[in-house]
């Protein structure tokens, strides 16, 4: 798994995604792997996950927003650096 990992970080260094962007992608992989695992019982989920139901919840929806990504030379997606703006409500 170590090498799988460096070679992972390796590529994304490459295609110059950013600490911030990497450690969101691997908390957003992590989270919909939980999720799935439990047929998307939330509740089971977060209580493997170590967080509340509704942290949960606020970070599915995030998710299902989406946000802006570019793909690189090597087929990985990027985040553009500019953040999106939303409005609040």
């Amino acid at each position: 798994m170590k090498v799988e990992l460096e070679s992972l970080i390796n590529q994304m260094i490459t295609c110059g995604i950013l600490f911030e962007e990497a450690v969101k992608e691997f908390e957003k992989n992590f989270i919909l792997s939980v999720v799935s695992r439990h047929q998307h019982n939330l509740s089971k989920a977060a209580s493997e996950l170590g967080i509340h139901r509704n942290t949960l919840s606020k970070r599915l929806s995030e998710y299902e927003n989406g946000s802006n990504h570019v793909v690189c030379k090597n087929g990985h997606k990027r985040r553009q650096v500019a953040p999106r703006l939303r409005a609040r409500g």
